[in-house]
């Protein structure tokens, strides 16, 4: 009789620590004893931020990792409150959270697929591949190779173009990994048997297909104006610099926005352009900092080494501070304008 109370107490205290764990496995509390930092509040992100430690990728990458990680932590504590009040109900938020968390595990190069991207590079180097295939884009490589040798540009001008078409390659790549995203889905959708869970899955597909469409009309658009660029060079009336910062001008001038709304959204790209370029030096400076780091590790001198790993560390913390800072204004920046919806006459 005791035996059995016993292992009843046993199978009680067992299913409490089961459930307290799952539910800790979604919240991710602060470490206790102060020895080690979590990093993230959503475990699966923090699970992420440790596998890129292991992984050793480069520094400028894994700032602009944790940055986009802190983007999609408020993102899911944002859904999860939304969630808690009875919202979301046809799943949504919950899919387009899935595939931004996918997006960034398929960017770095740990969504168990071979990454094509070089693991040593932070787009900040300007060395030039000896092969024509920069890019990976036949397309974008062509249209490259013309623009170096036509000679319409001034090398500032060729490393402002770099920026662009490099900014454009990123989007292909996002692209494509929406699309691995909704045939997986349409996969899935084909083995669904509960007809209300297949009309919440056909909503989301549905979803996903206008993701896709979107990106597409974008990635054409852009391509477009990387082809008149090419030709015609950069315009001395050009009002921005930095391609997401255009991207965004061009967006909201095709948006329902009045002559009011157009300025004053100008003066905060303007604003935003600033963050952007002070960002990318950080950046630059973060990958100097890096390599002298490893020179000074290399003649072991001790001092050195306290030193220059202290500069890096604050280096890198005000890099990924200043990126997330810089990736949530750009967010809210494409909401605003999205909200007033686009001229589909234009498109």
């Amino acid at each position: 009789m005791k035996f059995g109370c016993l292992f009843a107490v046993l199978c009680l205290a067992v299913g409490a620590m089961a459930g307290k764990y799952s539910r800790e496995m979604n919240d991710q509390k602060p470490s206790m004893d102060g020895k080690s930092t979590v990093e993230f509040r959503v475990a699966k992100l923090n699970q992420v931020w440790e596998k890129a430690i292991r992984m050793q990728l480069p520094p400028v990458r894994q700032a602009e990792l944790h940055s986009d990680l802190k983007i999609q932590e408020k993102d899911e504590l944002q859904w999860k409150k939304i969630k808690a009040e009875g919202m979301d109900e046809n799943g949504e938020r919950e899919a387009k959270l899935r595939r931004g968390f996918n997006v960034i595990l398929a960017k770095y190069g740990m969504d168990g697929k071979k990454d094509t991207r070089p693991l040593e590079s932070n787009n900040l180097k300007d060395h030039d591949s000896r092969g024509g295939d920069m890019f990976d884009d036949p397309r974008l490589d062509k249209l490259w190779n013309k623009a170096k040798i036509s000679g319409k540009f001034s090398e500032e001008e060729m490393q402002s173009l770099k920026r662009e078409f490099q900014h454009h390659k990123d989007k292909i790549s996002e692209y494509n990994i929406v699309m691995d995203t909704v045939s997986r889905t349409e996969e899935i959708h084909k083995n669904v048997i509960s007809p209300l869970e297949g009309e919440v899955k056909e909503h989301v597909l549905h979803q996903k297909h206008t993701d896709l469409k979107d990106k597409m009309r974008d990635l054409n658009q852009g391509f477009e104006r990387l082809r008149k660029l090419s030709h015609e060079g950069f315009s001395e009336v050009s009002e921005f610099k930095e391609p997401r910062v255009i991207e965004l001008w061009e967006m909201a001038q095709r948006a329902n926005l009045t002559e009011d709304e157009l300025d004053s959204l100008k003066e905060e790209l303007k604003h935003f352009e600033t963050k952007v370029e002070k960002h990318s030096h950080y950046q630059e400076q973060l990958e100097l900092s890096h390599q002298k780091l490893r020179h000074v590790e290399a003649l072991g001198d001790n001092d050195h080494i306290l030193r220059n790993q202290e500069r890096y560390n604050n280096l890198a913390e005000k890099t990924r501070e200043m990126g997330y800072k810089m990736k949530k204004h750009m967010q809210d920046l494409n909401s605003k304008i999205s909200r007033h919806g686009l001229n589909r006459n234009e498109l």
